[in-house]
């Protein structure tokens, strides 16, 4: 257990206290407008408190035309800096290392939330989604870099790109959705040249004392996975970030690209070289014992989703019990609200299939 519950020394801002992280998690919780609710506070401290090393925001816009779901967290505006203080102050008095991940939805922004058409590197026509001209990647650009700002001017510690799950960042690296004929588009290192830039310019603009991640995932989306090996590879030997997060849906799974199905998809980043940049995934990891394995595996620090939202201090369950495993599902709609789930983020998880009972037997 010593590995889970050591710190996690970081080269720009506070270490952390164990090798927890909380995933960024789509809550739908705050308000239209992007302003943090009671709802979405009371979450997030919740977890905080229960002893993650690093709590982490939902997927928080860093434009109003780039939101990706009802009641999304916005940096996008000054209106936004209240909450967001109010935010980092209560998760950083519990010891927590505070970030907010910068995220544009791109073509997957839905119709309903913005006026025209979604915004992404090309026009797609099944996602009813316009180009974005060489000019307005520029703009794009500097609204991340404006959030981030905005992040440390209210008091997190840092920030992570989100350039996994299909959004903006990751449509830039997709060959497959990027379609585009300038710097941005056509080899992997134009395709992947605005993330290099935003991490540049936001290490040149909040400075050395303020951290810097970003999350990739290597499949679905048009991602390929030997291309998203390369920029891992790249970003584990970057000085300018200090960790780099996996989205990998299953840590333990085989990958699903016949060349590479003999290894598991989490040693084909665990093996890369890596400087100071602390590497952590997502994917399944719910139980103590899943967590020591994939820590076993190479990993410095994991990363929870599901398990946070059923125990909102499973760090400290798992500490406490070597055996630990999460409450079995479907839980009650009671038990999520006892951790701190709303009526709105509960209704959101009867989406997810099997995780919340049916009223008539919760």
């Amino acid at each position: 257990m010593t590995d889970l519950f050591s710190p996690l020394e970081m080269k720009r801002g506070p270490d952390w206290k164990n090798r927890f992280m909380l995933a960024p998690l789509t809550n739908q919780q705050s308000y239209p407008d992007g302003i943090l609710s009671d709802d979405e506070f009371n979450w997030l401290t919740k977890r905080a408190e229960g002893d993650f090393g690093l709590t982490m925001t939902c997927a928080s816009a860093i434009r109003a035309r780039g939101v990706g779901f009802p009641g999304q967290l916005g940096v996008y505006d000054d209106k936004h800096l209240a909450g967001l203080t109010r935010l980092a102050s209560a998760i950083n008095e519990h010891g927590s290392h505070s970030v907010v991940q910068l995220h544009h939805a791109g073509m997957r922004t839905p119709h309903d939330l913005i006026e025209g058409p979604p915004e992404c590197p090309s026009d797609n026509e099944e996602w009813g989604a316009k180009a974005l001209s060489l000019e307005q990647v520029e703009n794009l650009k500097e609204d991340f870099i404006a959030g981030a700002k905005r992040a440390q001017a209210a008091g997190f510690h840092g920030v992570e790109l989100h350039g996994a799950h299909g959004y903006i960042l990751g449509q830039f690296l997709s060959a497959e959705v990027n379609q585009r004929d300038d710097k941005y588009g056509g080899s992997l290192e134009n395709r992947s040249r605005i993330l290099f830039d935003l991490i540049a310019a936001i290490r040149e603009q909040c400075g050395e004392n303020f951290s810097l991640g970003v999350r990739l995932s290597p499949e679905r989306f048009g991602m390929q996975i030997g291309e998203i090996i390369d920029l891992a590879g790249q970003l584990l030997v970057d000085d300018r970030i200090d960790y780099l997060d996996m989205s990998l849906w299953d840590v333990f799974k085989p990958a699903g690209e016949d060349s590479y199905k003999d290894k598991s998809l989490l040693s084909m980043f665990t093996d890369l070289p890596r400087s100071h940049v602390k590497l952590g995934a997502a994917g399944k990891i719910m139980t103590a014992s899943d967590a020591r394995r994939a820590m076993d595996a190479g990993l410095d620090f994991v990363v929870i989703g599901r398990g946070a939202i059923l125990h909102h201090n499973l760090p400290e369950l798992v500490q406490h019990n070597a055996d630990f495993e999460p409450a079995t599902l479907p839980v009650s709609a009671a038990h999520l609200k006892q951790e701190g789930l709303s009526d709105t983020f509960v209704k959101y998880m009867r989406n997810w299939r099997g995780f919340v009972a049916d009223d008539a037997v919760s």
